[in-house]
Formats: structure tokens, C-alpha cells, sequence
């Protein structure tokens, strides 16, 4: 006699079961790497944790969300009748579900086996028994995670582990460089939360920069120039304290953000239409709506007078060349006299002649009170026309840093090069060409302004010292004046010493006289 035995009822204890084993070998995994072992505890997490050991964190977030949005499917199942239509479409979902987290858990197991130098086709075991890979993993003795930091994601990884490099002290800007006229920048740090980690993008900029400099902003891919230029203009605030002409950016940004001017590195200009209408339009939205129309009309002219386009106003923007349609999108943001004016690349694509042109005129804006920052990746061709440097440079922890701020005649002596392109070339990774010394002149240049603002604080601490009350400098006097005395009677008792073996010696040749 055959008998017919359902089983099914033992399919939800068997589930529950392989769930546990599968927690407590990832427990096990976690911990072997360095891990939180609790991690394991929580659904979808618990694989972007092992992601995050093996150097596949891309994958482990796509995993996560596989095994999330797969419970909810299955949540949903049982609340929907079997009758229904909409089963077949959840039960689709499911299998589409399971098959994308398959092809993410793959690729974790793959890492896996790198980091725990087995072969990679134990990987394709994770995919039919991943309770029993993981505690294998995990309890066994000889699997140890030897090559844990070999396999990182670099792109996730950048700028998770700043390098410990020298920090310039003040952090905090004073109320009297606050109160100073032009632009004034102590940066802490910029930061974002990128695959559940804190990612820092720029750290640690201090800049004091006066009214009427034009300012060259240098740096590799990735050194954080955008990311700067965004934290001044209040675009993405930073973790800063930005000061122009006195005003704080960020507390006072609905009026500051009219006196910033930032052009960026693609022209934003509609193409049908001519010159005179674009600057007039700009002129419309950016000046006050009560500015009479005469007033209006002197402001357009006088900035394209400024910008050398008098006499070709007339013709449709499409029609101009790459140089002139720089010079309008430039126009369009100087219509509001701005006392901040950032470039983004205005050369890009301009050669020699018309690049020196349009920095020379860069350079008279500058010259009328205002301070203009640019960014090129050509500056050698205008590096003359510069007041100021700024250089910055990824750290080993793939981070922003400050290398250096000065002229660029001081930009050449401290790097030791004669070109600022080189320059640049010293502080890049070497993977892209450079000499990789970036850590190098951080660390030099966040020491040389330690040492020059301890040496304008000392100082100020001597004045302060020498600027006693007239008490306490009579009560220094004092003890002085007590040793003097003292001194005397010394002497004198050395005198008196001196007379007394002057009168024995002459007793004792009278007595051996007498003798």
C-alpha cells in the first residue's frame, strides 16, 4: 500500500529555518571581516553589509532593494484572494524580483570568493544554498578574508576615509575679517551620504580675498572645483562661514545671491533671438522692477561697451561666434553689477587670440572693484593677468584639500615649477598622469599659514603683555630694588673680611718680632 503523505505543512518551518542559519552565517561573516555582526539581523541590509567587506557595495545596494521589495511581494500575497487577477501579476513581480536579486547576489559572492581567495565557482553556490555558503564561510576556520581591502570600489570609496593631514587651525572666521571688505572663506568640510556612507568632497579651504582680484581656481578632475565654487555662490551650502564685503552668504542669501554673479561652463542662451533682446531680457529679470527704462538702457550699454560689443548687437545670438556668445552669457550676468563673479570654464573651446581676449576683459572687470573667480584647464596662455592661485588637490582618501592660495609667482616657488599646468601635474594621482604628491604640499601649506598666523599672534600677545597697569609694574620693581642692598652688604662684608686678615697678619709679625 502506497501512501500519499503531504508535506507541505513543514515548507514555512523549513523557510524559517534556512532565514536563521542564513543570519547567523552572515553573523559569523561580518565579524570574520571587521563588520558589525548585527548587521545580519536586518533584511536587506544585512547584504549590503557583506557588499561593503568584499568591495561590491553597488551590487549590495541592488541586492538590498531585491530582497526588500521581495518581501513586501510576499507580504502583499496574503492579503490578496486567490481569485483575484492580481495575483498573477504579484506572482510575476515575485519571479522578476527573484531573478534580480539573484544576478546581485551573485556578483557578492563573487567578491566573496576574492576576498577569501577561494575559486569563483563557489560562487554559483550562493545562489541554491546560500545559508550553508554563508556558514561555511563563516565557522569555517581556514576561509579568513586575506585579501580584505584588495577588491574596493574606489567609485564608492572616494572620499569615505579623508587622509590625516595637517589642518589649518582657525576654522572659524573672526568678527573683524568678517567686517573686512572682499570675500572671506573658511570652509570646514562639504559633504553627502552616498551608499549609506559620508562622503567628504572638499575639506578644510581658508581664502581672504580682496576686491579688484581676478582669480585663477586650479585643480585636477575631482579636486573639488565645482563642488568650491557651489559652496561660495550658496548653490549647495557647506559646513562654512562665507563672508562677502561683510555680509554672511548663507544667513542673508535672498539678498546676497543678486550680488553673485556665476556663468557657466555651457551657454545658457536662446539662440533665435538677437544680442540687444538677450541683454535687455536679462536686464528685465535681474534689475529692479521700478528701474526707470532709460536707466535700464544706459546699464546695457555700458556693459556691452565693457564687453567690446558696441557695434554688433543687431544679429541673432546663433550666429556669433563661440567667443562672442561667452561674452554675451558674461553680459547677461554683469546687467546686475555683481560684487562676487564666478566663471565655470569661459575659455572652453576658444582658441589663443580670443581666449586672451576674453580674459583681458575679465581683467578690466576686475580692475573696477570686483572680484572675479575663474576656472580653466588652459591658464598658462593668461596666467600673467592674475592676482591670485588657487590650487586644490585630492588627498590619498580621495578628498578636497586646499594645496595652496597665494600669487602665482609664490604658486611657482612653492610647487617648484615654472608652468601652472605643471603645477597641476604635481598634486594629480598618479593613475592620472601626475607625480601624486598631493599629501605633500597639503600638509606643507597648512603648515606655512599655522606658522604665519602664530606669528601674527605672538605679536599681539606681547602688546598685550607689555600693556600693564602701572601697579603691577611697580610691584616687579620692587624685589629689584630689595637686591640691591643685599649686593651692598655683601661687598661691604667682603671689605670688612679683607681689613681683619690685614690686621692678624700685621699682629703676628709683631708677635714674631717679639719672639
Amino acid at each position: 500500500m502506497v501512501m500519499n503523505m503531504n508535506l507541505s505543512w513543514l515548507e514555512p518551518y523549513i523557510t524559517v529555518a534556512s532565514q536563521i542559519v542564513l543570519t547567523v552565517g552572515l553573523w559569523a561573516m561580518l565579524k570574520k571581516c571587521g563588520n558589525k555582526g548585527w548587521y545580519a539581523l536586518i533584511p536587506g541590509f544585512r547584504w549590503y553589509a557583506l557588499s561593503d567587506c568584499v568591495g561590491r557595495e553597488s551590487s549590495g545596494t541592488g541586492a538590498m532593494i531585491g530582497e526588500l521589495t521581495y518581501l513586501m511581494l510576499n507580504v502583499l500575497v496574503l492579503f490578496v484572494p486567490a481569485e483575484n487577477p492580481a495575483v498573477v501579476l504579484v506572482l510575476l513581480a515575485d519571479l522578476v524580483c527573484r531573478i534580480f536579486m539573484a544576478v546581485y547576489i551573485l556578483r557578492i559572492a563573487v567578491g566573496v570568493c576574492q576576498v577569501f581567495n577561494v575559486k569563483r565557482y563557489w560562487s554559483a553556490l550562493w545562489l541554491f544554498i546560500p545559508a550553508v555558503m554563508a556558514c561555511w564561510f563563516g565557522f569555517n576556520s581556514r576561509m579568513q578574508p586575506i585579501y580584505i581591502d584588495r577588491y574596493n570600489d574606489d567609485g564608492v570609496l572616494a572620499g569615505t576615509r579623508p587622509a590625516q593631514l595637517d589642518e589649518i587651525i582657525a576654522s572659524h572666521i573672526s568678527e573683524e575679517d568678517a567686517a573686512k571688505p572682499g570675500l572671506h572663506v573658511r570652509l570646514r568640510e562639504r559633504s553627502a551620504i552616498a551608499q549609506f556612507k559620508k562622503r567628504y568632497l572638499l575639506k578644510d579651504v581658508h581664502l581672504d580675498i580682496p576686491n579688484g582680484s581676478l582669480v585663477l581656481l586650479l585643480g585636477g578632475s575631482g579636486a573639488g572645483k565645482t563642488t568650491l565654487v557651489n559652496a561660495i555662490n550658496g548653490y549647495e551650502k557647506a559646513d562654512a562661514d562665507i563672508y562677502l564685503n561683510g555680509s554672511n552668504i548663507y544667513e542673508n542669501y535672498d539678498q546676497m545671491k543678486y550680488r553673485i554673479g556665476f556663468v557657466p561652463q555651457h551657454d545658457l542662451l536662446r539662440m533665435n533671438d538677437s544680442v540687444n533682446g538677450t541683454l535687455n531680457d536679462a536686464a528685465l529679470l535681474r534689475l529692479p522692477a521700478d528701474t526707470p527704462k532709460a536707466k535700464r538702457r544706459e546699464i546695457v550699454d555700458n556693459v556691452m561697451e565693457t564687453l567690446g560689443m558696441g557695434g554688433r548687437t543687431g544679429g541673432l545670438v546663433a550666429k556669433k561666434s563661440g567667443g562672442q556668445k561667452k561674452r554675451i552669457s558674461i553680459g547677461m550676468e554683469l546687467i546686475s553689477d555683481p560684487d562676487l563673479f564666478i566663471l565655470d570654464e569661459p575659455d572652453s573651446g576658444l582658441d589663443g587670440v580670443i581666449a586672451r581676449e576674453l580674459f583681458e576683459k575679465l581683467r578690466q572687470i576686475a580692475d573696477s572693484g570686483k572680484i572675479v573667480l575663474a576656472i580653466t584647464h588652459t591658464p598658462d596662455r593668461v596666467a600673467d593677468l592674475f592676482d591670485k592661485v588657487i590650487v586644490l588637490a585630492r588627498d590619498s582618501g580621495r578628498c578636497g584639500r586646499l594645496a595652496f592660495y597665494g600669487s602665482p609667482d609664490e604658486a611657482r616657488e612653492f610647487f617648484g615649477r615654472d608652468t601652472m599646468e605643471r603645477i597641476v601635474m604635481c598634486v594629480n594621482r598618479e593613475e592620472e598622469g601626475g607625480e601624486g604628491r598631493a599629501d605633500e604640499f597639503i600638509n606643507r601649506y597648512a603648515a606655512m599659514i599655522n606658522q604665519r598666523n602664530n606669528e601674527k599672534a605672538e605679536p599681539a600677545e606681547t602688546g598685550t603683555a607689555e600693556e600693564k597697569p602701572q601697579g603691577t609694574a611697580a610691584a616687579e620693581k620692587k624685589p629689584a630694588e630689595k637686591t640691591k642692598p643685599e649686593k651692598g652688604n655683601k661687598q661691604s662684608g667682603k671689605n670688612s673680611g679683607r681689613k681683619n686678615k690685614k690686621k692678624k697678619k700685621k699682629n703676628h709679625k709683631k708677635g714674631g718680632s717679639r719672639s
